[in-house]
């Protein structure tokens, strides 16, 4: 991950980074990252797979104390590094909070429309630095 616009580090485990995404159309969105180079799902160890399950709750549990989260989705594609000449997968596991109402958050209205059903990838919702600064904030004082 860079340091453009989003991209803040939330909190880590010993096997896991925990990322803000810049795409907020789901207030609390992440991006679960494996900390060693593997591609491929299966190949996960046990004490990974074990730590994981432990952000799957802390996560959780911290969107829903943070925003009142109502669901989650949860998903591990990995379709974008196949579509590079030479793959390059890396494991990760896309977070998304889901609301069945709207959330008031730094001066903005999160309504998730279509809650309920499959989340939408498009359009993305990219609010500004100082809103994704304000979530990244909020959510660490909330760890």
């Amino acid at each position: 991950m860079d340091s453009k616009r989003g991209w803040d580090l939330i909190f880590e485990t010993p096997h896991w980074k925990i990322i803000l995404m810049p795409d907020q159309k789901y207030l609390g969105r992440c991006v679960v990252v494996l900390k060693r180079k593997c591609g491929d799902l299966a190949e996960l160890k046990q004490d990974e797979i074990l730590d994981f399950f432990e952000v799957v709750q802390k996560t959780e549990s911290l969107s829903k104390r943070t925003y009142n989260a109502t669901m989650f989705n949860w998903s591990c594609l990995m379709n974008n590094a196949y579509q590079e000449t030479v793959p390059n997968p890396q494991v990760h596991w896309h977070f998304r909070p889901r609301y069945n109402h709207p959330v008031e958050f730094a001066g903005r209205t999160f309504n998730d429309s279509r809650f309920g059903h499959y989340y939408l990838e498009e359009p993305e919702e990219i609010p500004s630095q100082e809103v994704l600064d304000k979530i990244a904030e909020e959510l660490r004082k909330n760890l």
